[in-house]
């Protein structure tokens, strides 16, 4: 019989998961739909994000400086390699939902996956593919393709951005999986660590961006900005921060597979918030289109954990005869 310290132990562990998982979700949900409403109210999109970096590296100075490590120089220069994607990352992100809808950046970062598989195979340890995962990916191709058909033309000038946020959304998904992955060639910084130097090494290229092309223009004036509008932009930076730290708290808790179910999971929430609340263009040929792709990503996850399991059973030694 298990002891009464090793149940309450376990019922510990398993409410601290529900606590991350739950806090994640609403973090991820808000992050999406904050940054929707703050680049209406606030144009200057390089800006915008340049705040956000700042804003989370004050945070994470100030109340987590305990957690952040950073072994040396070399892995602060081997880590400054996923700064461009990351910071280019966000960047279009804002650029794609200025100018098309959220569930037209779900469905394309969806697809991530597809470039992702092509580029792993070169690793080290190259990623193994199922049947599943080959079914997936069609449900996925199907759901965007269906998506892509209904699609209004005015939101077309989003598709580019959202092509290139998910095409360096894969560059950053894999250089930190080589960096961080044990068994591949990880650095030796904390996850803090990791979170404090692409929010600092991210603010160079950004206002970098925001210098050429001439983005001050842009920025309104704080009198042309009323409460609303600056509660829209200090929400997402507070939710930015909350992100970095629950996505952290998620990845030491779950599996990096159950955490990409998860991502795919709570996109069916944001489709909802915008079908419902904010998009009166989006057609229910889109929603279900929206809908098969995210289905896709869920069973991918679903089909890239079995294979991993199955890799991972030990070998049963066969008796001496």
């Amino acid at each position: 019989m298990a002891s009464p310290r090793v149940g309450s132990r376990g019922d510990k562990e398993a409410s601290e998961i529900l606590l991350s998982v739950s806090s994640w979700c609403l973090c991820s949900v808000g992050m999406m739909v904050f940054n929707k409403l703050s680049v209406v109210h606030f144009p200057a999109v390089c800006f915008l994000v340049a705040l956000q970096m700042a804003f989370c590296c004050v945070a994470l100075l100030c109340f987590a400086w305990r957690w952040i490590h950073i072994g040396s120089i070399r892995d602060v220069l081997r880590w400054s390699m996923v700064t461009p994607f990351f910071s280019g990352m966000l960047l279009t992100s804002m650029l794609a939902l200025k100018n098309a809808p959220m569930s037209l950046v779900v469905v394309l970062r969806c697809l991530s996956p597809v470039a992702g598989l092509v580029v792993e195979s070169f690793y080290p340890r190259p990623i193994q593919v199922n049947a599943g995962m080959l079914g997936s990916i069609f449900l996925m191709l199907a759901g965007s393709t269906l998506y892509a058909s209904r699609m209004p033309h005015q939101h077309f000038v989003g598709v580019g951005w959202a092509l290139l946020n998910a095409a360096l959304a894969v560059g950053d998904r894999l250089l930190q999986r080589l960096m961080l992955a044990q068994e591949q060639q990880p650095v030796d910084i904390s996850k803090t660590g990791v979170t404090l130097l692409n929010n600092l090494l991210g603010l160079a290229p950004v206002l970098l961006c925001a210098f050429f092309t001439q983005e001050w223009h842009a920025v309104p004036e704080l009198s042309d900005l009323n409460g609303l509008s600056c509660g829209w932009i200090l929400a997402s930076c507070i939710v930015g921060v909350g992100i970095s730290y629950t996505g952290i708290w998620c990845q030491s808790l779950i599996s990096a597979t159950s955490f990409l179910i998860l991502i795919n999971v709570n996109k069916f929430a944001i489709i909802g918030i915008e079908a419902v609340f904010m998009s009166k263009e989006l057609t229910w040929a889109q929603v279900m289109g929206a809908l098969i792709t995210i289905f896709g990503g869920v069973t991918y996850g679903k089909a890239q954990e079995a294979l991993s399991e199955k890799e991972a059973e030990p070998l049963v030694a066969k008796p001496a005869t």
